[in-house]
């Protein structure tokens, strides 16, 4: 905590006096400005440095184990290097590399609100500490036919998470199944914003409303946890316990008189070993997923008495499921849909405003293997019901509260419903 106060107490206010006024830093692109003029310069060569940090207070105000208040934060920095700004040469047109490192501590409030850690209220308690992040290379396919990225393939030190199930939309939302997880942590695979492995992945476009991608990866046993800070280039040991992960996306994002919308189906296979509820084991986990997003009602400009000039103020539905076989997956079938309004007070025309509810059932197999072993409180179903408003403060910061209220949390009865309270703020560098 130290670290980021004397950030903004430090050297902020020294960015700022160098950018030339408070005004121009206030209504600028990030929060350390333009770096005295040497940040232009340096992104006319190619070279684009950001980051961001989160940092999020929350509290269980009723139910769950213990009324507490707990604080965790993420700082993020990325660089990206455009290689034909780079170098000035065109035949390099397209291709790039990118990277990021992370830091994450606090305080998890999922101890005291009892979920389960897919349906944890606080998102910054997988890869706590500093953490590798992705690195490696992407190339765009220069246009073609007048239509740009027909060909994108990416190639390094990646996680999946980043290229498939991408739904803007959902990251509005704190609780970690909304925003991350989305039904697949839950069964063992290595679907997290800590997870990176050796692989890569294709897409192509073949109209501007169609795409497709694929992506195969090094499977990695415990790929996220913490105590690997994301070094773990070899996978896991000894070699032989790593596997294969594979994906496949397709989707299409029509714009229908204006409002924009994704639908997309996919499926992975997780390829480690996976332990089956009635005994034995199966060679590896697969499962299947769906997203229908939609703007449903979009604000008029102004200026045109037919409305046709549109803003980006409105109404936009979400909405995703998953599923997988429950003979060897703890939570079979997973759904979450959510409503985000955007500009819904007036003059505060570019804040948010979302509500969304998820459900995961967990699998009739484990209950069986529970009852079996002579457990009483075998696992039924689990969900959460999320409300939140963005406030944007201006283009670089946001204050963001929100309340969950957690049904079922585990899965069982032997924790009461939680509401939880809480406060996110938001800043881009």
């Amino acid at each position: 905590m130290t670290a980021r106060v004397l950030l903004f107490l430090v050297i902020v206010p020294r960015l700022v006096m160098a950018a030339g006024g408070l005004e121009e830093w206030w209504d600028g692109a990030g929060a350390t400005g333009k770096w005295g003029g040497i940040r232009p310069v340096v992104e006319d060569h190619g070279l684009t440095l950001g980051g961001r940090w989160g940092g999020t207070v929350l509290g269980v105000v009723d139910g769950g184990l213990e009324r507490k208040w707990t604080f965790e934060e993420e700082l993020v920095i990325t660089a990206r290097i455009d290689l034909a700004e780079a170098t000035r040469w065109a035949v390099l047109d397209g291709l790039s590399l990118f990277g990021e490192v992370r830091w994450r501590d606090g305080l998890n409030a999922n101890e005291y609100a009892g979920a389960s850690p897919v349906f944890n209220p606080a998102l910054y308690q997988s890869g706590k500490g500093w953490r590798m992040m992705p690195f490696g290379f992407r190339y765009v396919l220069p246009s073609r036919w007048g239509r740009e990225g027909l060909v994108e393939v990416e190639g390094g030190w990646l996680n999946p998470y980043t290229t498939f199930i991408q739904q803007p939309g959902s990251k509005l939302f704190r609780n970690n199944m909304i925003h991350s997880s989305k039904g697949l942590t839950a069964n063992g695979v290595g679907w997290s914003s800590s997870y990176a492995a050796w692989g890569g992945s294709l897409k192509v476009r073949p109209t501007s409303a169609t795409y497709a991608v694929g992506g195969m990866y090094m499977a990695i046993p415990n790929g996220g946890a913490t105590s690997n800070h994301g070094l773990d280039f070899s996978g896991g040991h000894p070699s032989g316990v790593n596997g294969i992960f594979a994906l496949g996306e397709a989707g299409w994002t029509p714009d229908w008189r204006g409002l924009p919308g994704k639908f997309a189906f996919g499926g992975y296979y997780w390829g480690l070993e996976a332990v089956v509820f009635d005994g034995g084991m199966h060679d590896g986990r697969w499962g299947l997923y769906w997203q229908a997003d939609q703007m449903v009602w979009q604000e008029a400009a102004g200026g045109d008495d037919k409305g046709k000039r549109r803003s980006d103020q409105g109404l936009s539905l979400i909405s995703y499921a998953a599923f997988a076989p429950p003979d060897d997956n703890a939570m079979p079938f997973y759904f979450h849909a959510g409503a985000i309004y955007r500009g819904l007070l007036p003059g505060r025309d570019r804040d948010e405003a979302g509500v969304a509810f998820a459900l995961g059932e967990y699998s009739h197999d484990l209950v069986q293997s529970e009852v079996d072993q002579g457990i009483v409180e075998v696992h039924d179903a689990e969900g959460v019901v999320e409300f939140d408003y963005r406030i944007q403060v201006n283009r670089w910061a946001y204050v963001q509260p929100f309340l969950q209220y957690l049904i079922r949390p585990g899965g069982q009865n032997a924790v009461s419903n939680a509401t939880v309270l809480g406060v996110h703020v938001g800043v881009v560098f």
